[in-house]
Parts: C-alpha cells; structure tokens; sequence
C-alpha cells in the first residue's frame, strides 16, 4: 500500500496523489466499495467531484466523476456519473483513482502529502543519522512511516508530531525523536 511514485513521469503531465482503490461492487446499481487513501474524504468523495484513473504510461485516463458518497462503517461506497450497474461496477474492481492536488478553498496548497516525506533523511535533532523513510502507509489506524536503518533494519515510526517534530522538504530530512525500543539500530 506504498504512496510513493504517484507523481506522472511525464512532466507535462500534472502531479497526481492517489484517493483511493475501488473494491468490490455494492447493490446493484453501480456502487462501490473504496479502500480510502486521503485524509480529506468529505471533500474528495463531495458529489461533483472528479477523480481519475491513471493511464499505464502515467498520464491522466478515464475521468469519474462523484454522484454520490456514503459512509458505512469504516468504509466509504461511491456511485459514480456513467456507472449504473453492477456489471459497470464490477468492471471496476482494483482502479486507483487520483487528483490533483491543489488549494482547498482558495487557500494555500501548503499541505505535506504522503509521497513528499518518502526519500527524506532520518535524523535525531543533533544530527545523528537514522536512516531513511523508504515509505509512508496510510494506515487505518495511523499514519506510518518506514525508515530503513544504516545497516538495513526496517523500522515502522509513527507519524504523530512527539515522534515527528519536526521536517524540512527543501533539505530533505525529518527529524525523529524515538522511543526507546522503537528503533531497531538506536
């Protein structure tokens, strides 16, 4: 369930951040099951709203836009404009769907996303290499990142703000305050 490489090779094409994975077909008149890949669902999944498929040469595919959006549990069914049955909906089983990213709301697009914080060194405040994340799993329960260790342990650090205090992109490190015993190599 890696969020790294969603960005298009093509540099003309725009940057995309995987929404979701359409599962199985719910009903029968052309639901879908989604397993959930965004922190903003509401928005994302509001009525109107456009996701894509992406194409195998990574440009943006088929386009799909939201009618409808429902929460059921831990879960969210989506019925989109065109896909009115089953069969459609079936068809569908195992589409990653994207958008672009961008302002919410006529705000600033300043938002981390997932795919940002894979490559970054890992790092104590001091300086103290740790490794890098090689990878960020979006996760029911929480958010993870996987740091590979210096001499190739895998760690899975939680990306709460007392373990992630602080980063910066432009430099590309995070920096971690870790538990004792959440590293294996510390």
């Amino acid at each position: 369930m890696s969020s790294a490489s969603h960005a298009c090779a093509d540099p003309q094409q725009p940057r995309l951040l995987r929404v979701c994975r359409i599962g199985r077909a719910q009903g029968l008149k052309g639901e879908v099951n989604v397993y959930s890949y965004t922190d903003d669902p509401e928005d994302r999944y509001a009525a109107g709203s456009r996701l894509v498929a992406r194409a195998k040469d990574g440009s943006a595919g088929r386009w799909f836009t939201v009618v409808s959006a429902r929460r059921f549990k831990q879960r969210w069914i989506l019925r989109f404009s065109g896909v009115a049955d089953r069969t459609s909906a079936e068809a569908l089983s195992g589409v990653e769907l994207f958008c672009e990213p961008g302002p919410k709301n006529g705000g600033e697009d300043d938002d981390i996303y997932l795919e940002d914080l894979v490559g970054l060194r890992a790092q104590l405040k001091d300086g103290t290499p740790l490794g890098k994340v090689t990878d960020a799993i979006d996760s029911p329960g929480q958010t993870l990142l996987e740091v590979t260790e210096p001499r190739g342990s895998v760690s899975l650090v939680p990306y709460v703000e007392e373990i992630v205090p602080d980063m910066d992109l432009e430099a590309g490190v995070v920096v971690l305050n870790p538990p004792v015993g959440l590293l294996q190599e510390l």
